[in-house]
């Protein structure tokens, strides 16, 4: 039989990027040079198609 690897999965360091706050919930990372706003609103956006 075949033996199962584990996956290998590294996290992202959280110190390298920084942080959008969308509502006091929820916090997304995302990198140095990205624009907070345009990640926010994209977000939000497609949070909201969700819940259609």
């Amino acid at each position: 039989m075949y033996e199962k690897k584990p996956n290998s999965y590294t996290s992202p360091d959280l110190s390298k990027m920084q942080a959008v706050v969308i509502d006091i919930k929820t916090i997304i990372y995302i990198a140095l040079d990205a624009d907070p706003k345009l990640a926010k609103s994209n977000y939000l956006s497609r949070i909201g198609l969700k819940k259609l």
